[in-house]
């Protein structure tokens, strides 16, 4: 009888291990989350490279855009940087995990075999006591109803133990095979990542080749590049002149309308105090705001680095700030905002709830500014437009067909944030691609 009281407590123990086991299975599934999203970013990177890919096929018959060639050969150089390290880090993750399995397979492995001679030790038991263990016997013979009813209560938590044993010992096995089938799966996936990383490397030394008779071409070239980057350039100067007076203007404008609402709602306004706002009002570089355009401005500020991007798809093909031109060192570049290559047909989209405050023309080219409280965007280059003055926009709403340029002959956005009457960086407040 003590042997098989034995049995019975070693059983529970088992049960415990098990259920540990199962609680180490839960955090390596939570682990997993990094894998998944290691993947995600894969697809990203791996739709931006075929983006830009169909973006150079498109450049190479088209003389004007050599410039611009240079500039999608290096983005895609980057995004092919980007790939190898998410690969290296996909394997990375991978080995980690079948480290983490086979060391859960020997961990199950171990408990399954202890089991196993637990259990067989509970039917050897069984056997010797097989008189003992006839439930009839077992129970008619105790010697009063108290040790009967004992017997009834031990014969059947026994029971149910050697049943759950032996359902734990079938779990744990299928357990084993899962776990091996996985390490199998990540075996298999790991030479397909190799196998891609393999040919992303040989891939990236192709357009390096590709950037240095690229630029090679350009520097035979670089006296009619540097005039037309000069022409290009100067003809910004008067846009960006055009746009910083409209944002100037809507300040003021917006401000006026402040002034006026709020001496209408004024019940005894002095002379004084409306001299005193007028004068402000004229001074001022900042948008005087209502409670909803504050709410609005608060919003957009809480969103800096997740705006999605003017386009759903495109390469920046000129940045932000004031620098030497990558490929003619002699041209100084001054940009308020970033340019952005597309396809031809593609829509220029808002980053932000908004009020459309103008749609203009400046020197041939269409221009949408939308408000968000103290901020406004710029979207410049467009062929034609899907909006009014005065409309209300959402986020991700079409406003209109970017144009294609006049120097390059592709089909490029000029993209500007501003705050207040001061442009900022937009690489700061859109996503991250």
């Amino acid at each position: 009888m003590r042997s098989l009281y034995r049995g019975f407590f070693k059983i529970l123990t088992s049960i415990i291990v098990i259920i540990c086991v199962a609680n180490t299975g839960v955090l390596s599934a939570q682990s997993g989350k990094s894998s998944a999203q290691l993947k995600k970013d894969r697809q990203k990177i791996e739709s931006d490279i075929a983006n830009t890919q169909k973006l150079l096929k498109k450049t190479e018959s088209n003389q004007k855009a050599a410039v611009q060639q240079a500039a999608l050969i290096r983005q895609q150089i980057r995004n092919r940087e980007e790939m190898i390290t998410n690969l290296n880090s996909q394997i990375i993750k991978m080995d980690d995990e079948q480290e983490q399995n086979e060391r859960e397979i020997k961990q199950l492995n171990k408990r399954l075999s202890y089991m196993k001679a637990d259990y067989a030790q509970i039917v050897y038991n069984a056997y010797r006591n097989r008189r003992l263990l006839d439930k009839i016997t077992f129970i008619l013979s105790a010697e009063d109803f108290s040790q009967m009813f004992r017997r009834m209560r031990y014969y059947s938590i026994f029971a149910k133990n050697i049943r759950e044993q032996s359902e734990q010992i079938t779990k744990t096995s299928e357990d084993l095979t899962k776990k091996n089938e996985e390490i199998e799966e990540l075996r298999s996936d790991k030479l397909n990542t190799l196998s891609t990383k393999e040919k992303e490397i040989k891939n990236l030394e192709s357009d390096r080749k590709k950037k240095t008779q690229n630029a090679e071409q350009l520097k035979k070239e670089s006296q009619k590049l540097s005039a037309e980057l000069k022409k290009k350039q100067h003809k910004r100067k008067e846009i960006d002149a055009a746009i910083q007076k409209a944002v100037k203007d809507e300040i003021a404008k917006a401000n006026a309308e402040r002034k006026k609402t709020a001496k209408e709602n004024a019940k005894k306004p002095s002379t004084e105090t409306a001299t005193t706002a007028s004068s402000k009002s004229r001074a001022t570089t900042t948008i005087s705001m209502t409670p909803e355009e504050k709410n609005l401005n608060t919003s957009f500020v809480n969103n800096k680095g997740n705006l999605p991007w003017p386009v759903a798809k495109g390469a920046k093909v000129s940045d932000f700030g004031n620098y030497s031109h990558p490929d003619v060192p002699s041209v100084q570049i001054e940009n308020h905002g970033i340019d952005i290559m597309v396809e031809s047909g593609t829509s220029a989209r808002a980053v932000f709830d908004g009020v459309v405050t103008s749609v203009m023309n400046i020197m041939g080219t269409t221009v949408v500014m939308i408000r968000h409280g103290e901020y406004l965007t710029v979207y410049q280059n467009l062929a034609n437009t899907k909006v009014n003055k005065g409309d209300k926009v959402t986020t991700k709403q079409t406003i209109g067909t970017i144009a294609k340029s006049a120097t390059s002959n592709t089909h490029e956005l000029h993209f500007e944030i501003w705050k207040n009457d001061k442009y900022v960086n937009p690489n700061e407040w859109l996503a991250r691609r």
